[in-house]
């Protein structure tokens, strides 16, 4: 390791070949720009701030304390919510010093100290907000939403030639961040959809025609359900948003549902919560969008859950028994587990050396098994799914005996788009 702990080698491997000129740097845009000892005498958690944000979720107080003998001059003490999370912190005016006491020992909660919003993101007012508290380095933490609200500040804080270095760090259960080879939280997250995949797995088997099915996280990328099916091995279908699949006919869900029951007594479904929204939406109501602008999903276990006691209600002397479980909120709020812990640490130094180093406007992750700083403009060009031509997806199809549930509208297109045959099973 080079000085401030930046590695010596300037040709980082990735898919792209990177190469560490490519991350940004502070005196790109700030030619003269001082270099100091790190200053661990000074206290970071504390700076002056000269001005203060209203909101309008904000209360208006009747009466005011005007604080004259203050250092910082005549003010006003901002009243309203004391505290907000995400991006809306940055203008809520209300800091949290993380001092060693704080932080000791935050790895063995769940959830985040620091709070989290949707929505929020304001970029000339939080430009502003740094500006005006003097901080030099921001550290964004989350998973794609959050990497493109990154990109945009780093964006302003250039064109303002700020000396600030913003850096991205990513955490996100889904692991759908382009680029790096996964997000913390994702390890995390197969290893708790274990214990519903199992009890889903019990009430099946305990029952007469049985079915267990159970609702994961993977909004468009279905990694979770993907590799939780493969850590199981109970699992007898896995539905994820980039394999589409139907219901009705020859070759479809409802006829395999039924065949095997009628083989194992049961059947074990995963499903991830972007997968079949096409056949959902055309029965429900026009997609309405969240806070941060994300199209809000239907419930396509609730969904599915209803279309397959429908297909049996209408079938004579074949009653089935049907348990749907959703743990995606229970998931996301444990503790993580050892190798999130250890992969957290090495994201947090690589982090901190390269702000250290005055690089600025990258996310840290691993590129092939490589820690790598990787420029905004390529984590948030794309999103990572699940390939269903790749060899993992293959492996899950070995472990599940599904089959493929591609129509022949599907299979003609994919023939359209890459030109070559596409084996159905």
């Amino acid at each position: 390791m080079g000085e401030m702990g930046v590695p010596d080698q300037k040709i980082v491997e990735g898919p792209a070949g990177y190469v560490l000129e490519d991350v940004p740097h502070l005196t790109d845009y700030i030619p003269d720009l001082p270099t100091f000892p790190n200053p661990l005498q000074d206290n970071p958690a504390y700076s002056v701030v000269k001005q203060y944000f209203v909101n309008q979720d904000d209360t208006v107080p009747q009466k005011i304390v005007v604080q004259k003998t203050s250092p910082r001059g005549t003010h006003f003490r901002r009243a309203g919510p004391r505290q907000r999370g995400g991006y809306k912190g940055f203008y809520a005016c209300n800091t949290i010093p993380l001092t060693l006491k704080a932080v000791n020992d935050i790895h063995k909660r769940g959830g985040t100290v620091l709070g989290t919003s949707r929505g929020g993101h304001d970029t000339i007012k939080i430009v502003d907000s740094i500006e005006d508290r003097g901080i030099n380095q921001v550290y964004i933490i989350g998973g794609d939403g959050t990497q493109k609200g990154a990109s945009a500040i780093f964006q302003e804080v250039r064109r303002r030639g700020l000396q600030v270095a913003v850096v991205g760090i990513p955490k996100t259960i889904d692991n759908d961040i382009a680029v790096i080879d996964k997000s913390f939280g994702f390890d995390t997250a197969v290893e708790e959809a274990q214990r519903a995949i199992n009890a889903a797995h019990v009430e099946a088997e305990s029952a007469e025609n049985g079915i267990g099915m159970v609702k994961l996280m993977g909004r468009y990328s279905g990694f979770i359900a993907m590799y939780a099916t493969l850590a199981s091995r109970d699992v007898d279908c896995c539905l994820i948003p980039e394999s589409p699949f139907y219901l009705e006919g020859n070759g479809g869900l409802l006829e395999y549902i039924e065949k095997r029951i009628k083989e194992n007594g049961h059947i074990l479904i995963v499903v991830a919560e972007g997968a079949g929204q096409e056949l959902v939406a055309e029965s429900m109501k026009q997609a309405e969008h969240d806070a941060s602008g994300n199209k809000l999903l239907y419930d396509v276990g609730l969904w599915l859950s209803q279309k397959i006691k429908d297909h049996f209600t209408r079938k004579q002397n074949f009653v089935i028994n049907l348990k749907y479980i959703d743990p995606t909120y229970m998931i996301r709020a444990i503790p993580s587990i050892a190798s999130d812990n250890v992969y957290c640490t090495l994201l947090a130094h690589s982090a901190i050396h390269g702000a250290m180093a005055g690089y600025t406007g990258f996310t840290v992750g691993l590129v092939n098994g490589r820690h790598t700083y990787i420029p905004f403009y390529r984590v948030t060009e794309s999103r990572n799914k699940v390939v269903i031509t790749d060899r993992m997806w293959a492996r899950l199809l070995s472990s599940t005996n599904q089959p493929s549930f591609l129509c022949s509208k599907v299979v003609q297109e994919a023939k359209t788009a890459n030109g070559t045959p596409l084996k159905v099973s």
